[in-house]
């Protein structure tokens, strides 16, 4: 039995063992028997903000555009950049309708439209995103490599990065300062 946890965030607990995966929070983006896609929400590239990367990319920016950092996604296709926003903007067959209101978008056009006055109300970019095969996610969740949460818009677009792993925490009662990373003895 399968369940579908697209929407979901992933909270990493301590003992993941794969230290790029350390303290994240991952927006699950699709989730199937066959593979699982998410977006690392609380890894702001450093040096790297949204203006600067439109403007290395020559988009047009008719608005003020938010100063927010670029998010590292995840390891896979990092140099793609791909948006998560509302759902006032949707692009016929280019925006994945994730959960709720929250879309994701990975083409050119999106991009474009962060930089003009049809931009969604909130929006993030990353680049790259976290993917798992077969079985490969399920499997983690097993081993107790991540807790499961609902999603929440405040962490999802929210900007207080170092925050967000604590703050997705404490949505399920837990105080991260009290998690170890062995098993204690009884």
């Amino acid at each position: 039995m399968h369940a579908d946890l697209t929407g979901k965030l992933l909270i990493a607990l301590p003992g993941i063992g794969d230290p790029r995966f350390s303290r994240s929070v991952i927006l699950l983006c699709a989730h199937s028997p066959e593979f699982a896609m998410g977006i690392v929400l609380n890894k702001p590239m450093e040096g790297l903000r949204l203006p600067q990367l439109l403007g290395q990319l020559d988009v047009p920016i008719d608005i003020e555009v938010s100063d927010a950092f670029v998010l590292d996604g995840g390891p896979v296709s990092s140099d793609r950049g791909f948006v998560l926003h509302t759902d006032d903007v949707i692009s016929e067959g280019a925006t994945l309708e994730i959960d709720g209101d929250i879309c994701m978008s990975a083409t050119r056009d999106i991009l474009h439209t962060l930089g003009s006055r049809a931009a969604p109300r909130r929006a993030v970019l990353a680049l790259g995103y976290s993917g798992w095969g077969a079985g490969q996610l399920e499997y983690e969740l097993a081993e107790n490599a991540w807790l499961t949460a609902d999603a929440d818009p405040d962490l999802i677009f929210g900007e207080s990065h170092e925050g967000k792993w604590q703050a997705a925490l404490e949505q399920l009662g837990i105080d991260g300062g009290r998690l170890q990373v062995k098993p204690g003895r009884a």
